[in-house]
């Protein structure tokens, strides 16, 4: 089953980016203000862009990496800039380290 991460042109010029398995179906619930508090301050304009990834995993580790990104490299994301796509995808399959707790 395809996992996706998906952003969103939103009110003010602001872009969510959210997980989903049915981007339309949640595109949907964020319209009818069923979504995140995010989508409700600044509902949800369009589907600006998706990405399709094989695994839940692979699409929260994408998902963070998006929403840790400048505004103008969304924009950059959003308009296909193949470099920037690349380096987001590259390691997906990679485990980071596990932080070693304090006792």
């Amino acid at each position: 089953m395809p996992h996706f991460v998906y952003m969103l042109r939103c009110a003010g010029g602001r872009i969510y980016t959210g997980y989903a398995v049915d981007v339309d179906a949640r595109f949907k619930q964020h319209l009818e203000g069923k979504g995140a508090k995010f989508t409700k301050a600044f509902p949800p304009e369009s589907i600006a862009c998706r990405f399709e990834l094989p695994s839940y995993e692979y699409a929260l580790r994408l998902e963070a990496r998006i929403k840790k990104l400048s505004a103008k490299d969304k924009e950059r994301l959003i308009e296909k800039d193949a470099e920037l796509t690349q380096s987001l995808l590259e390691g997906l399959a990679e485990r980071l380290p596990r932080k070693k707790r304090k006792r």
